[in-house]
This record gives structure tokens, sequence and C-alpha cells, in this order.
């Protein structure tokens, strides 16, 4: 009687060869499912925010400095609605991409023309979701308000242009009087302008170090490759001038000059220098 209870004190909670077979296999099968519900949850927690498939525009706003100083033409002639619309608002609002209102869609502006053109001006040049801010950029404060109007417009909207503003009357006095000087003046300064200034070899470099590497070096975001040839022919072929005027104005990945303070000068030297390295 003793021997039999002091037997089953020692008994385990497996009694049977089928209990231990059922065992064995939870011990294997569950932390397998285990571990394959963890994997599932972590990756469908990695959801792409709002406007991040644009990755060449990502690549430019972690490219972008906090400031930038630049100086400007003020006396250009200002750009009308469209032809801001075509060369700066096309690649989002043409198609709705990151949920931009639509050209010309009823339905994607109608909330938007109820908040008024300060409203929709102030997003603008404030930036709003996806879109970056347009103050301070290629244009004006008054050609984005153009654009603006214009896309307003489009859909059913009833603003009006914004104007240009009016020259001062001091100006518009002292303008006869220095006619003539500046007239006489022009042809010494046609050709100091003819002749353009030899590019600074060290210039370029220190810029390219500093601003142009992060991505000709490898060619990130299809910039073309530092040395490689076969990507530099293209862009060599449209001259010095057309390039210069791409790296200020800025195109695809690449910010208006590089995101740099850099003079006209210093870029020119820049691109001399990896062109030079091109052929």
């Amino acid at each position: 009687m003793s021997d039999s209870t002091h037997e089953e004190a020692h008994t385990g909670p497996i009694r049977t060869p089928k209990q231990l077979f059922w065992v064995s296999f939870a011990a294997f099968v569950i932390p397998v499912f285990i571990i394959i519900g963890l994997v599932y949850y972590v990756t469908t927690g990695n959801k792409t925010a709002p406007g991040a498939t644009d990755v060449e525009r990502s690549i430019a706003e972690r490219l972008q400095k906090v400031g930038v100083v630049e100086i400007r033409d003020a006396n250009r002639p200002l750009q009308g609605g469209e032809a801001v619309f075509k060369a700066q608002c096309t690649a989002c609002h043409a198609t709705g991409v990151s949920g931009a209102p639509k050209l010309g869609d009823a339905g994607d502006w109608a909330a938007r023309l109820q908040q008024g053109y300060d409203a929709l001006l102030a997003s603008a040049l404030k930036g709003k979701g996806a879109m970056a801010p347009q103050g301070g950029g290629n244009f004006s404060d008054i050609e984005i308000g153009r654009a603006v109007a214009y896309m307003a417009n489009s859909a059913g909207g009833k603003f009006a242009e914004p104007a240009a503003p009016a020259a001062s009357g001091a100006a518009a006095a002292a303008a006869p009087e220095t006619a003539a000087p500046v007239a006489a003046a022009a042809p010494a300064a046609a050709v100091v302008a003819a002749t353009a200034p030899a590019a600074d070899p060290a210039a370029g470099k220190a810029l390219y170090d500093k601003a142009c590497v992060a991505c000709h070096a490898a060619g990130v975001a299809n910039a073309p490759k530092f040395g490689d040839k076969a990507a530099w022919a293209p862009h060599i072929a449209e001259g010095m001038d057309a390039m210069l005027k791409t790296a200020i104005s800025g195109k695809g990945a690449m910010p208006p000059r590089g995101a740099t303070t850099a003079t006209d000068d210093e870029l020119r030297a820049a691109i001399q220098y990896m062109v030079d390295a091109a052929k």
C-alpha cells in the first residue's frame, strides 16, 4: 500500500506514449506559429507615410539644408499662372499625385475654393501634406499666387490673377536721367559679359566635395556619376550654359544650386571639375 502511493506521488503529467507524442509535437509547432505571427506583425506595421512614394523628392528633402540664401534678378518679367503651373506644379496637380487636387477637377477643388484665395496661397507658400513650401523657391510669391489662381479658376474659381507691384515714382523719374549713361556703357559691358570667367579647379573640387558628392559620387537618383563618360556624354553635348542653368534651377531630385549658397561661378567650376573627370 505504501509502495504504490509512493510511486504515484512521483509520477508526472505524461503517463502514456500518446501524451508524450502530443506534448513533443506541440513543443515544436507552437513556437513556429509564434515566430510566424511575430514576423507578420512586424512587417505589416511598416506603413508608407503619405507622399513617401516619391523617392526622388524624399532624397532632395533630406539633402536640403536648413536655410539657403540666394540672390535673384528682381527685374525679370513675372511669369503667368499657366507658365508657373507647367514649370512647378504640373508634376502633382496634372494627375492628382499624393492627394493634390487635379487641374480642372471641380470635385477636388470644391472644398478648397470655399476657403478663399488667401488660404490657398498660404498653403502653397508654406507647404501642405506632401507639397513642399513654394515660398522662396524658383518663383516669387506673386507668381505662385498666379499659379494658384490659374488652377483654382480651371475648376470653377473666379479669382483674379495677382498683378505685378507698381514701380516706385522715384525709380520711374530717375529712369530718363540714367538711360543715356547706361546706353553709352553698353558696348563695354557687352565685351565683359562675353568673356566668361575661367573656372577655378580648386573652387570646383571644394564645392563638389561639400555638396555634389552626395549624389554624383554614386549616381544617386539618376545623377550622372562622377568619372562616368557615358553618363556625362549627353550633358556635355548640351554645353556648359545648359548644364549651369540646370544646376541653378534644379532638376529631378537635385534642388536649386544643389541646396547650397554657391555663386554661379562656383557652380560653373564644380560642373567643369566633374566634366573634366569624365573626359
